[in-house]
């Protein structure tokens, strides 16, 4: 028994390497896994982000004082906005809302310093484009908040109310106290990087092989299943616990984003949730026939996952049906995980319950692969 053992890991060894030899003998597949998580990581935090910057403005301005003059000026110094045009009539305003020329609109009501000096307010209108609902929302959002300090700033400055009559509610930001979005993404790029490489690549490497036929000269070896399949999945695994440490050095070296929590506990939660896709990737692989079909599922899976994982969107905001979806969700935990450590410094004992349930996720996608998987010895 002993020495049956030893054979077996001794044919484990040899079979991972050749796994990491057919990997690397493909000259585009280390480009791939090397310039992957670069790009993603680089580009994605800019450009898939929730932060609004450079909205168009025009403003209708009817008071066409020094006062409304200043607030303008207020306006256009913050970075969110910049003026196209300031006119002196509502229909024109319309035509370039509706041509698309500008995203928001100010109008200022006539004598507007006078009434807001008689009466200790004023109304003022806002315009939005909102095709785009939520530049519609934050942009209008940043201009209301941008109008109300000047309104307190001109009632300190006109004793119209006395200042100890003025109060703000004092916010403090938890966790990510300069809002920045880059944070909160970069932590979740990182979870897309690993379910790409570490369970579709192997996914597609081995119905691959199917296709080419080169599969079947191991289907008729006395390899048993399970050790097949732990040769096929070992080599990624690798590659991405290594791609998540350069996921991890790059967010911390280009964004100055590092973990307030421990490293192992990131590890810990990476290799079971690597073992969860590539579970799943085992079972798209048995799965598919071709190259063509396996990507088409790989396509829907990742679809849903991102869309149901609390990427750009909160689950608890999600309807209640959507939210039960998420729960199916492996990419969700490890999510959650990623940015309570990130952001929090979580420890494993806050974070059990995501921990049961991808534990959970593993047992089940990897006896499933092993159960589906067709080979006769």
């Amino acid at each position: 028994m002993g020495e049956e053992n030893l054979q077996g890991k001794v044919m484990l060894k040899y079979l991972v390497e050749k796994e990491f030899k057919q990997t690397f003998r493909n000259s585009f597949m280390p480009k791939l896994i090397f310039i992957f998580p670069v790009v993603i990581l680089l580009l994605l935090p800019w450009a898939a982000t929730q932060e609004l910057k450079d909205v168009h403005l025009s403003v209708v301005d009817n008071d066409n004082t020094p006062f409304s003059y200043t607030l303008i000026k207020k306006i256009t110094a913050s970075e969110y906005f910049i003026l196209n045009s300031i006119l002196y009539s509502e229909k024109k305003a319309m035509t370039e809302v509706e041509k698309s020329d500008v995203d928001i609109v100010l109008i200022l009501p006539s004598r507007l310093e006078q009434t807001l000096a008689r009466e200790g307010k004023a109304k003022v209108t806002i315009w939005a484009n909102a095709v785009n609902s939520m530049n519609a929302m934050l942009g209008s959002s940043y201009l209301k908040g941008i109008i109300d300090d000047y309104a307190i700033e001109i009632e300190i400055a006109t004793s119209l109310v006395p200042v100890s009559d003025i109060s703000a509610p004092a916010m403090r930001f938890m966790f990510n106290p300069d809002l920045d979005y880059k944070k909160f993404m970069v932590p979740a790029l990182m979870v897309i990087l690993l379910t790409m490489l570490a369970g579709f690549l192997p996914a597609l490497n081995i119905v691959s092989e199917k296709e080419a036929g080169t599969i079947e000269q191991m289907n008729v070896t006395p390899v048993n299943k399970i050790k097949f399949i732990l040769a096929k999945l070992i080599p990624y695994w690798i590659i991405g616990i290594f791609v998540l440490s350069v996921g991890i050095l790059l967010g911390y070296l280009m964004y100055d984003i590092y973990p307030h929590g421990s490293l192992i506990t990131i590890y810990l939660y990476a290799i079971v949730y690597a073992t969860v896709v590539s579970g799943l990737g085992l079972i798209i692989s048995n799965y598919s026939d071709t190259v063509q079909q396996a990507i088409f599922l790989i396509f829907f899976f990742i679809m849903i996952f991102i869309i149901t994982s609390g990427l750009f969107t909160p689950v608890k905001s999600m309807p209640e049906w959507a939210q039960w979806i998420a729960a199916f969700n492996p990419l969700k935990y490890f999510m959650e995980v990623m940015r309570a450590i990130y952001l929090k410094g979580s420890e494993i004992s806050e974070m059990l319950p995501q921990l049961f349930a991808m534990i959970g996720f593993a047992v089940v996608f990897n006896i499933w692969a092993v159960v589906s998987y067709r080979k006769k010895k």
